[in-house]
């Protein structure tokens, strides 16, 4: 028991960070890793010995993360009273809260499996072995995922509108 708490105390904060980059929002992150931790430790005699942790955790909690999102799919989106009032708010006239708005954007903007990629490996610097263990992928999918995620995400900053598709010709027809 006293292992188990060494090993999962540390990852609590960077498992907050993921699960609020995925649920976009406090409390719902929150929830997701309480029954992540929870899911962990009623479980924890199933996790292989010399398996890694911080991935199993990661594992979980994503996967967690994806019932959750397809759920709110399905039933709409909710906004908790709390946050009624932000609805007409002014967006913040400095360039670094701007920046961090518009960088937000883009990452929720990205399709889900690209944005799992480059939080994992970018926020909460997991290698790219962990993260396809994290998301039961080949090594070589989490590189292509995370490069076409970067470039977005690079595009959208630069103020670019969409990213062409992949092979999009630029070919125009002349008369």
């Amino acid at each position: 028991m006293n292992d188990m708490a060494q090993l999962i105390e540390p990852l609590i904060p960077a498992l907050r960070r993921y699960a609020r980059a995925l649920m976009r929002d406090r409390s719902a992150a929150d929830d997701l890793v309480q029954d992540g931790l929870e899911r962990a430790i009623g479980r924890w005699h199933q996790r292989r010995a010399d398996g890694n942790a911080r991935s199993w955790l990661f594992a979980i909690v994503h996967n967690l993360a994806l019932n959750r999102i397809r759920q709110s799919s399905r039933r709409g989106r909710h906004l908790p009273p709390e946050d009624a009032d932000a609805v007409g708010s002014v967006p913040p006239a400095q360039e670094h809260g701007l920046q961090h708005r518009d960088l937000l954007r883009a990452l929720e903007s990205l399709p889900e499996e690209q944005r799992s990629v480059v939080l994992l490996v970018s926020v909460e610097d997991l290698s790219y072995v962990e993260v396809a263990e994290v998301l039961k992928i080949p090594i070589g999918t989490v590189m292509s995922r995370l490069s076409r995620g970067r470039e977005r995400l690079r595009q959208a900053m630069e103020g670019v509108a969409k990213a062409e598709p992949v092979g999009a010709s630029h070919l125009r027809r002349v008369k």
